[in-house]
């Protein structure tokens, strides 16, 4: 009885782990959270950031300030699929894909209409893959990108790179592009995308009195139709955020940033485009409201003149976004894909008629209308002298 009450024990043990023999522990995978992509000579380069989450893990043995150190590995190859795949012949251990957060592209890669088909279709055919992963350019080095610490040198996850929404919300300039709204976007005709450039400076921050490097996003490459028509920097875009109601804080120096008298904050903008044609000639008019409060006072000015001038400077700054894309024919405000929207029999007949041309008139009229809803504890008046 006993050796039968024995032998049923080993079965069931056998049973119950049967279907475990092929699962991989956590720290026998190595995860790959973000990926650059560069393009040189008809070859493909790929860049992958492997962490160990055991280092990154929030838990009672995580030490702030504990430098956590990134793993860079580099693969080449004549396809996109290549140069990931080389990466496997010297990993070691598997590599596994589902935790990437970020996608970095060169310069070179966006300018090859070819190239960056292939690796777009390459990244996202593999089932691993999500469409959640945030989208950037970058004109640096991607050693050095890939291997960028946080504050208090908090792990690369805690960065600008793979938590932007938290600091767009503090500061919203350019949004965070996302695999699944480029996707949606990718093939909208008449839509210019605007893909955020993260760079490096260590003009900000200093650890006691070393220099430190830190993320920012210095600007934007905007993409038509999987073609890149140019850079620009975050002040050539700053007209863009009007056209974005997800715009959280927005600072604003009134009457200019030469001698400000006060600065104030605004958000949730909402805009409306109307097209107007006439006999085949194409023409915008474009009204914004947003909500502002007053952040600081240095001169006693009433409300009525502040919001008239914050309208004045919001007017200034699309005026400002649209004559920098004039140059390059880049339609940054996506004044033409509001016609391909609502009217896409009239957006084909002047597309095929090469009348979707940017023009010094073609912004004909901008509205803007600020209302302050929020003055602080001096109800709109500065400090007593």
């Amino acid at each position: 009885m006993k050796a039968i009450l024995k032998l049923a024990i080993v079965l069931a043990v056998l049973l119950a782990a049967s279907g475990c023999w092929d699962s991989k522990t956590i720290q026998n995978l190595a995860y790959v959270t973000a990926l650059g992509l560069d393009y040189k000579d008809g070859r493909f380069m790929a860049y992958v950031q492997v962490l160990n989450f055991l280092n990154v893990a929030r838990s009672d043995k995580f030490e702030i300030g504990k430098n956590v150190p990134a793993w860079i590995g580099k693969g080449e190859g004549k396809t996109a699929n290549e140069a990931l795949s080389s990466l496997y012949a010297t990993s070691q251990i598997k590599l596994y894909w589902g935790h990437i957060k970020a996608i970095v592209c060169s310069e070179a890669l966006l300018k090859n209409k070819k190239a960056l088909r292939q690796a777009y279709d390459a990244i996202n055919r593999y089932h691993e893959v999500r469409y959640n992963i945030l989208l950037f350019g970058t004109k640096e080095d991607f050693s050095e990108i890939l291997s960028q610490k946080s504050l208090l040198y908090l792990s690369p996850l805690d960065t600008i790179m793979d938590t932007p929404e938290e600091t767009y919300e503090q500061r919203s300039s350019i949004e965070p592009q996302y695999g699944y709204k480029n996707i949606a976007e990718l093939n909208e005709k008449g839509r210019t995308i605007i893909l955020p450039t993260i760079s490096i400076t260590k003009q900000a921050w200093q650890e006691d009195k070393k220099e430190k490097a830190m993320f920012q996003i210095d600007g934007a490459f905007a993409m038509h139709e999987h073609r890149l028509t140019g850079w620009f920097s975050e002040d050539d875009l700053k007209g863009v955020r009007w056209f974005n109601k997800r715009s959280r804080r927005v600072f604003v120096n009134i009457p200019d940033n030469e001698n400000p008298a006060g600065a104030l904050v605004l958000s949730k903008p909402r805009h409306r485009i109307q097209p107007l044609i006439e006999q085949d000639k194409v023409r915008f008019n474009v009204s914004i409201k947003v909500r502002a409060a007053v952040e600081e006072m240095t001169e006693n000015v009433s409300i009525k003149e502040m919001e008239e001038q914050a309208a004045q400077a919001v007017r200034a700054e699309i005026e400002s976004s649209y004559r920098k894309g004039l140059a390059t024919q880049t339609d940054l405000l996506n004044l033409f894909g509001e016609i391909y929207r609502n009217d896409p029999e009239a957006w084909h007949r002047l597309n095929e008629g090469n009348r979707l041309v940017l023009k010094e008139d073609t912004l004909n009229k901008i509205e803007v209308k600020v209302k302050i809803n929020q003055t602080g504890k001096y109800k709109g008046r500065t400090l007593p002298e």
